[in-house]
């Protein structure tokens, strides 16, 4: 007696058409009817220069039950369309739970699966189709939306500090949306544009260039090892002439100084701190002793500071009984 099956096979729409698994490709060549609801499927050029006849039908999940069942028991295959099929397994399974008929094995089979990273594609086009069509997205531009950037920025750090999962999750979301919405508005530059995917690729290119003890034949056993090469392959690619180059001077201030004292420490430079009258000069010494010791300036005094705001509102509380 032959196999009577229904098997409904899905693919992933983020995996190039044809791309199939052997099993989907096996049970295809093998099944005696291989059926598809929509005539403009993705798949349907490939299946049908592999030799599958696919038949454009839509039929009801009785009429599928009963050509199955019929004449000792057939194979049918049901190339799932981006809507999902519902009517179709709705009404199987309606008939499967009713116990009342004589039904053909179910088999769902994915044909293609989602590799790491594939909702990026997706990001990526829901992006695309928001620059084209919002009135708003459709306006920005990137010294517009550079306030942002460092806001979405911020909140993450806070999400970090706070230990809140959830909220780290959503945070990293929104600054991976500000690399994306950039990125997209590079696209359309008349001098010099560029897209996510040159993005994407320089990045590639760069860890992998300063990770030469993972991707090439040096070692490094330590963290410290790991931060020289970095740092030595660093400094060959951007060929500076001061250790001051690329530190960003719009940074909040205690990072600035800490990152300044990072540079000099690292260059085994001995730089005298320049004398003043002041607090900026305190905050200068305190941020380079803070350095020296292992401790983020930056993320000290942000924790002093919540600390602070949690014994204000707890005076609050006191002053309002």
């Amino acid at each position: 007696m032959n196999a009577q099956r229904i098997v409904l096979l899905t693919s992933s729409h983020r995996v190039a058409p044809g791309l199939l698994s052997w099993p989907a490709w096996q049970t295809l060549h093998s099944a005696d009817r291989v059926l598809c609801a929509d005539p403009a499927h993705p798949q349907l050029p490939y299946l049908r220069e592999a030799g599958v006849t696919v038949k454009v039908a839509r039929p009801t999940a009785q009429d599928l039950v009963d050509w199955c069942m019929a004449e000792g028991g057939r194979t049918a295959v049901v190339l799932a369309t981006a809507e999902g099929d519902q009517p179709l397994t709705d009404g199987l399974a309606r008939l499967a739970g009713s116990g009342r008929a004589a039904m053909p094995d179910l088999e769902l089979l994915p044909g293609s699966y989602d590799l790491p990273g594939a909702r990026l594609l997706d990001l990526v086009e829901v992006m695309d189709r928001i620059r084209r069509e919002c009135p708003w997205s459709s306006r920005q531009t990137h010294e517009g939306l550079a306030k942002y950037a460092i806001e979405e920025a911020y909140e993450l750090v806070e999400a970090i500090e706070d230990g809140d999962r959830d909220e780290l999750r959503e945070e990293l979301g929104d600054v991976l949306l500000q690399v994306v919405f950039h990125a997209r508005i590079a696209q359309e530059a008349e001098e010099d544009p560029f897209s996510l995917d040159d993005v994407a690729a320089g990045l590639v290119d760069k860890l992998i260039h300063r990770h030469p003890h993972v991707f090439g034949d040096e070692r490094a056993e330590t963290p410290e090892e790991v931060k020289e090469h970095w740092l030595r392959t660093k400094a060959a690619e951007k060929q500076r002439t001061s250790i001051t180059d690329g530190i960003p001077l719009g940074q909040p201030g205690l990072a600035l100084a800490a990152k300044l004292a990072s540079r000099v420490r690292n260059a085994a430079l001995e730089v005298p701190l320049p004398q003043g009258q002041g607090v900026g000069y305190e905050l200068l010494a305190m941020a380079v002793r803070a350095e020296a010791e292992g401790v983020d300036p930056e993320a000290a005094l942000r924790a002093a500071a919540r600390t602070y705001r949690d014994t204000i509102r707890t005076t609050e509380g006191h002053a309002a009984g």
